[in-house]
């Protein structure tokens, strides 16, 4: 399916007036479905998944062509019908309906096993879409930067007895979808973070776009510049 994948213009959340639309909702939508897809934003973007390692926005690029043609062609008076990423077509509605209405990975029971779900997804039947990657409304480890942060806060309060974490060590790990918000959630509550991340593309990626002050790939090096920081930190 990746000679469906779209070459001819850059997958990214566009200008909204951009989207050859009838409708702004519709090219709301498109722009939704292009920030998903985005490779600063999806973990896997060529496979067409968001984050969690298998959300999924679509099961196959097909489905994406399919999806962006309905909603270049969509109005106000009409509803596109989503399952698994399959545009299931249009369908006649009024302009106070949902434009789209979105359900993923709806197996029974006797058949939602893991193996069951892994070849559903191989062939393109059913797909996990995770919170916000089958319906198009992620975006990045911002969503959750403030349960984080709160988590952190709470954590220190229960069994630190402090208000802020200024100057406590805070050892984590994991540098994915949703875990990239650790770090940054380490500095608002000011706590010096060391996060451990075994691959070096989503380090470099989240050092990239500012969620990771410094990395390194020696243990001596970390800990001496945890040592380091939190000494400036309980120091002033």
């Amino acid at each position: 399916m990746h000679r469906f994948r779209p070459t001819e213009y850059e997958m990214k959340a566009h200008s909204i007036t951009a989207y050859p639309a009838k409708s702004t909702q519709a090219a709301a939508l498109c722009l939704m479905i292009q920030n998903n897809l985005d490779p600063a934003v999806a973990q896997f973007p060529g496979e067409l998944v968001t984050y969690g390692g298998n959300g999924s926005a679509f099961s196959n690029w097909a489905q994406y062509l399919l999806t962006m043609k309905y909603l270049s062609t969509m109005t106000d008076e009409q509803t596109l019908a989503l399952y698994s990423g399959h545009p299931m077509g249009l369908f006649p509605s009024n302009k106070d309906a949902p434009r789209l209405v979105v359900t993923n990975g709806m197996v029974i029971p006797n058949y939602s096993s893991r193996d069951d779900y892994e070849r559903l997804y191989a062939t393109g039947v059913s797909q996990y879409g995770q919170m916000t990657a089958g319906s198009f409304c992620y975006i990045g480890p911002q969503g959750i930067v403030h349960g984080t942060t709160l988590t952190l806060l709470n954590a220190g309060r229960k069994y630190l007895g402090v208000e802020g974490l200024g100057g406590k060590l805070y050892v984590t790990a994991g540098l994915g979808g949703m875990s990239g918000a650790q770090p940054k959630a380490g500095v608002i509550t000011g706590a010096v973070t060391i996060v451990a991340e075994i691959s070096r593309e989503a380090v470099e990626k989240r050092h990239a776009q500012g969620w990771v002050d410094v990395w390194t790939e020696s243990l001596d090096e970390c800990l001496q510049l945890a040592k380091v920081v939190v000494y400036r930190a309980v120091t002033g």
